[in-house]
């Protein structure tokens, strides 16, 4: 698997964390920014690693702003990303189980870096459980089919 990952200004620190504990992991991942000491727009850097999961280089996201929810708005603008914001491991794993979410969203200013790291952990090792949930999920692909002409 490889993974997205994108911050504003806000979120940096915690991205920083998250790639640290990637790379302990062994895990693939692309960092699209932004760097330290940048003060940017959020939309700018979400959009840059929600493209790369519609285009296939990559196959999950995780993004960081303020609170997450600005990312979350940014990344589910894109057809076929369904992203969550994650305040608890629980919202983690039922998002991957029930929604099949594939673009995660943290608070740098919301999270401490522990329950982060615990809620990326769930959320990377959760598998979807398919099902009455599959059929769910398709629904929201529908939905986007329709919207999207």
């Amino acid at each position: 698997m490889r993974i997205a990952l994108a911050s504003d200004h806000a979120g940096y620190d915690l991205k920083v964390c998250v790639a640290d504990y990637l790379r302990a992991r062994g895990a693939e991942f692309e960092d699209f920014g932004c760097g330290p000491g940048e003060s940017v727009d959020y939309p700018d850097y979400g959009v840059r690693a929600a493209r790369a999961v519609v285009e296939g280089a990559c196959d999950r996201a995780i993004l960081v702003c303020g609170t997450g929810i600005g990312m979350a708005l940014v990344a589910n603008k894109f057809k076929g990303l369904r992203a969550t914001p994650c305040p608890t491991e629980y919202a983690a794993e039922m998002a991957r189980k029930h929604n099949d979410s594939n673009c995660l969203t943290l608070g740098g200013r919301t999270h401490a870096s522990d329950l982060a790291l615990a809620i990326v952990r769930v959320w990377l090792d959760t598998e979807f459980e398919g099902g009455r949930h599959a059929r769910r999920v398709q629904k929201i692909r529908d939905i986007e089919d329709a919207n999207c002409k």
